[in-house]
């Protein structure tokens, strides 16, 4: 298998880190050929000192700071900076990789060359509340839905893996994106370079769904803030913002007919 770099941006995630390390831990990738580097974004928790009380252990991890700019693209060019190896794996903090991701979504480049990036699978963990099973049965997650985005797919950086040569070729993701920057990384390098792109559907990390309804407020102003940035860069549509009451509306509608 190729040599391998794992970039990860985390914020504040103290309470994230100990479920986080121990799947890097439990990879089946072969350890001698991969680096995790993990982006401080200037946390004000114990997230920095508790990564460097990791460093040493188990896997080849490194711990990065990006304290200038407070954006998870930002951190992650921190990472890829500091990258030794052709091809750079994303997930997130929050995310709970299986045992069997990174082999899954690195094997796709080895058998074809002309990808550029491949998107992993997300699924929801064990759902805790009626919101939750909510979001699973719609499978909000799944990057089925941002494949099949109506300009061009892309994947989400949850679970996604680039060619460094391609990332390198359109020039990184745009630092000061809050939102949206997966989208138009994939979506440049899709423009820009003659490769194309694979869903491994068997490369899985799992991920909680929003539990609360100001969580769920706050993504969906994140999704209108990104598509009114990706309206400005690549001309797509601006779409319109179903009110709280549509959500509400539909969510109670699942609820009643989940209720005995």
């Amino acid at each position: 298998m190729p040599y391998l770099s794992v970039i990860i941006p985390i914020y504040n995630g103290e309470a994230d880190l100990a479920s986080l390390l121990a799947c890097l831990t439990a990879q089946t990738y072969p350890r001698d050929r991969v680096e995790y580097l993990i982006v401080d974004n200037g946390s004000t928790d114990a997230t920095f000192a508790l990564l460097q009380a990791f460093e040493t252990q188990a896997i080849n991890l490194k711990v990065l700071q990006e304290s200038t700019i407070q954006s998870s693209y930002a951190a992650r060019n921190e990472g890829i900076r500091s990258a030794r190896s052709p091809f750079l794996a994303f997930t997130d903090a929050d995310c709970r990789p299986e045992p069997d991701w990174l082999i899954n979504l690195i094997k796709p480049f080895t058998q074809d060359t002309r990808l550029g990036w491949v998107a992993g699978e997300v699924i929801a963990l064990e759902s805790h509340n009626w919101l939750e099973r909510y979001a699973d049965r719609q499978g909000t997650l799944s990057q089925t839905h941002t494949l099949a985005h109506p300009f061009k797919p892309y994947g989400q950086t949850a679970n996604l893996a680039i060619r460094r040569d391609c990332f390198e070729a359109i020039g990184g993701f745009r630092p000061h994106l809050t939102t949206g920057g997966d989208a138009d990384m994939c979506w440049r390098i899709l423009q820009n370079l003659p490769v194309t792109w694979h869903f491994a559907q068997d490369a899985i990390v799992k991920h909680h769904h929003r539990s609360t309804l100001s969580e769920l407020l706050c993504q969906w102003r994140r999704y209108g803030k990104s598509n009114q940035f990706l309206h400005q860069l690549h001309g797509i549509s601006l779409q319109s913002r179903p009110k709280l009451s549509y959500y509400l509306y539909r969510s109670a509608r699942w609820l009643l007919k989940e209720l005995p």
